[in-house]
């Protein structure tokens, strides 16, 4: 087969939860410019709306909104639900729902492990196990997960306050791998993208730092943080054929921040 047709997603369905902003949008936007038919569901459907009509408009996809609260019980499998009964299948689901909760180590709170791991964890494994049970019936499908390089390595405190969310990513690569291997063999792929700093909302709290911001830039050896380019890209290969024979695997995103060294030298 020659290169094109291995990215090309048309006829195929794509559910993306957390889509109607950041990283979830952006990914949106790249399996709609592959051909593919996209659902966008997130809590605030204003948000999905607008990515839906701008994607549907620019690529000729379809790509309808879908309102959803994926830490209500029952709401995952009732989301996939909605998809199949709207398109009559599904094909690729990207998980990029997630939440952030900053507060001091020792003084974390209970309540924000909680509805941290609510969402980025217990309904990121409801959806994808709702998915797969209908993936499986029609002959297989991709499954990415949006994790994070902080899944891999420890921050300081001043950086990143936020243990839980850094935790929760590990549950995902380890959730990641092990539903690879279970479901190998019922045609199911499933993968996760691993980001490093790219400027969306999750990132914001280092606006009311510049020394912090500039601390960040000096870590990433390209010099920057990621933007919607770098990440549709990375989507589409994971959700298409020329991806068939990866599964399990974490495509890390970060401009070069696990290669660097400890100690990277400030930048002249």
């Amino acid at each position: 087969m020659e290169t094109s047709p291995l990215f090309d997603l048309k006829g195929k369905t794509a559910l993306v939860t957390g889509g109607g902003r950041g990283i979830g949008a952006w990914a949106a936007a790249g399996l709609a410019e592959a051909g593919a038919d996209v659902f966008v569901a997130s809590r605030k459907l204003d948000n999905c709306s607008a990515v839906a009509e701008e994607l549907a408009g620019r690529t000729g996809c379809r790509v309808e909104a879908l309102e959803c609260n994926l830490v209500e019980e029952g709401a995952p499998a009732a989301l996939v639900d909605e998809v199949i009964a709207r398109a009559g299948r599904l094909d690729v689901l990207v998980n990029s729902a997630g939440m952030v909760w900053s507060a001091p180590t020792l003084d974390y709170p209970e309540q924000g492990w909680d509805r941290v791991f609510a969402l980025n964890v217990k309904a990121l494994w409801l959806v994808s196990q709702a998915a797969a049970r209908h993936m499986v019936g029609a002959g297989g499908g991709s499954i990415i997960n949006i994790s994070s390089i902080s899944a891999m390595r420890g921050s300081r405190e001043v950086i990143q306050p936020v243990v839980a969310y850094n935790a929760s990513k590990g549950a995902v690569e380890s959730l990641t791998r092990d539903l690879a291997v279970k479901l190998a063999d019922k045609g199911v792929r499933i993968n996760s993208i691993a980001p490093g700093p790219f400027a969306t909302d999750m990132m914001r709290y280092l606006d009311d730092s510049p020394e912090l911001k500039q601390q960040f830039a000096d870590t990433i050896p390209l010099g920057r943080m990621g933007g919607e380019a770098d990440i549709k890209g990375v989507v589409v290969f994971l959700a298409s054929e020329a991806a068939a024979f990866v599964t399990g695997s974490t495509l890390v995103v970060d401009g070069g921040m696990l290669a660097v060294d400890a100690f990277p030298a400030p930048r002249a």
